[in-house]
């Protein structure tokens, strides 16, 4: 199974243009996938640097129709003309896909920085082992204290599925809102946490979890664990940052840490200010 995660800048590359067939060129090239997961999706949104309001969600859609797609908007705001003009995250996934999630991450008060909104997509896929849920998330650049509560969230909704995931489910046949659904402890989740290796909100990820919840692993570290992070940004003389460094991740819980085969970042293309990282995960746990 291979997932591949992208910060796509809305599809603005190193050179500051807007071009979204790159954006695709650059996915198609990664090879086969079965869950695509990106995070500055715009739709509608006026004033991005090099961009024409471009519609992401439904170009990116209409490029890969094999595969089924959710979308979760972090902002939902007017778009000066009678519409809405919407940024956020967006999962595509060749596997079948249950429940889907959108949850929006804490956002606190902070008048010292610039801020935004930041939302989490959970959907449950099948996995050619069984159920698997798959998160993308893109959490707060400038504000630590954002942040800090937004890597708190994560780790309480893993929480949440581990106690669904324990006890037998309960549902209502005369009403199907009430359906019992399946959503298992087992999960993944990638994305731009704008935090580096050894902050306190990447610290703060790997803690272990109460009540007998897998707790998140980095993927990289599990196979890696002598080796620095591969950097994900600085490598094509974007506009931001003024250095290379790694703040893209993917983290499994432990029940399927044995399944990771690799995770690799492409570090060639200049398609966005943030690499694409896969990663793979094995039909089989390894011993």
């Amino acid at each position: 199974m291979r997932i591949l995660s992208w910060n796509i800048q809305w599809g603005r590359g190193a050179d500051g243009r807007v071009d979204l067939a790159r954006t695709i060129a650059t996915l198609r090239a990664a090879g086969p996938v079965d869950v695509i997961c990106l995070q500055e999706v715009a739709s509608n949104f006026p004033g991005l640097p090099g961009g024409g309001r471009e519609d992401g969600p439904a170009v990116l859609a209409g490029a890969f129709p094999g595969f089924e797609m959710v979308y979760g908007a972090a902002l939902d705001v007017p778009d000066g003309e009678g519409g809405r003009a919407r940024f956020g995250n967006m999962l595509l996934s060749r596997l079948p896909v249950g429940q889907v999630f959108r949850h929006l991450l804490p956002y606190p008060a902070d008048p010292t920085v610039p801020g935004m909104p930041r939302v989490c997509v959970e959907a449950v896929v099948g996995a050619p082992w069984g159920g698997l849920r798959v998160l993308t998330t893109h959490l707060e650049y400038y504000s630590a204290p954002q942040r800090a509560a937004q890597v708190a969230a994560l780790c309480a909704l893993q929480e949440e599925a581990a106690g669904h995931a324990r006890v037998l489910p309960v549902g209502k046949e005369s009403n199907p809102t009430f359906a019992a659904r399946p959503r298992p402890a087992a999960a993944l989740v990638c994305g731009d946490f704008n935090c580096e290796p050894d902050s306190a909100e990447y610290r703060r990820m790997l803690q272990p979890l109460g009540g007998g919840t897998p707790s998140w692993h980095d993927a990289w570290k599990l196979l890696h664990p002598h080796n620095a992070h591969s950097p994900t940004v600085g490598l094509h003389g974007a506009e931001w940052p003024d250095r290379a460094y790694c703040c893209d991740f993917a983290f499994v819980t432990e029940d399927i840490a044995a399944r990771v085969r690799s995770l690799h970042v492409l570090a060639d293309t200049p398609a966005s200010d943030h690499q694409p990282i896969v990663l793979e995960l094995d039909d089989e746990p390894s011993l």
